[in-house]
Order: C-alpha cells, then structure tokens, then sequence
C-alpha cells in the first residue's frame, strides 16, 4: 500500500486549508536525541515517490528531503537525551513533534499524528493515524524529513565520540555500538534510563564497588 493525499484532501475539502503530517524518528536507539518533522505540503506541487523512510533508499531519503524544502512547509523539532530521560522516550517524541509544529510558519488548520495517539496538551485540532507513514503524504514526507534531521545530527556526534559507529547505526543498538559501549563506557549522548545502557551502567557500579 502506497501513501496517498486523501485525508489531507478530505479536510481540505471542509476549509482545513493548511492540513500538517506529523512524524517522529529515533524512539528506539540507545543514544541521541528524538527527533520529529512537521510538513505542509502544497496539493499543486507535491514530491513523486513520496513514503515511508524506511522504504526508501538513503540517496532516494536525501533527494526527496532536498525537493520537500523547496516546495513545501517544512519544520523539525527534537527532544533531547536529558529529556528522554526525565520523561519517558513516548512523551518525549510528543514534545518533539510540538516543537516541530511550533516551528511552522502559522499554525496548521489541522495536524494528521503517525501513531495512535495525539500529544498532551497539542491545541491543535488532530487525528492519530495508526501507520500514517505507510497511508498518508504528508505523514510520509514528515518521517523523510526527520530521518534526514537526525541522521545528520548523529553523523555529527560520532566525529566528536568516534568508536561507537553512529555514522552507520544512528545510535541503535548494533552490535558493534554494543561492543563499544562495553569498551568505551557510555557518553553523555547515551540514553541511561534505556536498559542496555543501564544495565552496563549498573554493573560496572557493582564491580567497582
């Protein structure tokens, strides 16, 4: 099943003129932030091959993203390691995709969520859209957009904490991010309260103890 523009023109359609997709990335690895994209896009001008970023290729990820900020509404929002921490991860990719919308140039007319729930406190009128990514354009170009965000921002902290691979994992638990994580301890990017993290943490406490 490909994404398609009919939920956005279903609310077009009843004067919801600026109909934003919403998507976050980065909720399972075990460092860096969690990052979320809001997107408006123009019915006249929308991207081909527009879906879900998993489904796409790197260079195919990139081209779109280039294409998307050229021609439609474009805002990222992220919440940060301390945050995930203090919160939980699910709260903390809601406060990232408030700040996305909160980056729009106007608030939208109504906001498409990939995911079964709305953020807490979002007042904005919003739908949930359980696999959004995979049903819905402006969904799909949100997940693109934070893709590209983040990815780049890990590439970024792996120069300054070389070793752990995060220009190819992106923080996920690979097994050589495992490794290192063994060798090299954990940095302040690495997400403590994630149980990998907190179990090498843990047990270090006991053997030096």
């Amino acid at each position: 099943m490909k994404p398609d523009f009919e939920m956005e023109r279903r609310l077009i359609a009843t004067g919801m003129l600026r109909v934003a997709g919403v998507d976050e990335v980065g909720r399972g690895p075990l460092a860096g932030p969690v990052t979320a994209a809001a997107v408006i896009l123009d019915p006249e001008n929308i991207p081909e091959g527009l879906n879900d970023s998993k489904q796409l290729t790197k260079k195919r990820r990139e081209h779109l993203a280039d294409l998307l900020a050229g021609c439609a509404e474009v805002s990222v929002g992220h919440a940060t390691v301390a945050e995930i921490e203090q919160e939980n991860i699910l709260r903390a990719s809601h406060i990232a995709m408030q700040r996305a919308l909160a980056g729009l140039a106007s608030a939208p007319d109504h906001v498409l969520i990939d995911g079964s729930m709305v953020p807490r406190g979002l007042n904005l009128p919003a739908t949930p859209v359980v696999k959004g990514d995979t049903r819905c354009l402006s969904i799909s170009a949100a997940s693109i957009v934070a893709k590209i965000a983040r990815d780049r921002i890990m590439v970024d902290l792996a120069q300054q904490h070389p070793g752990y691979g995060w220009e190819t994992n992106m923080g996920y638990g690979s097994k050589s991010h495992m490794e290192a994580l063994r060798n090299l301890g954990p940095t302040p990017h690495h997400r403590r309260t994630f149980k990998p993290v907190h179990n090498m943490l843990y047990q270090e406490k006991i053997v030096s103890s």
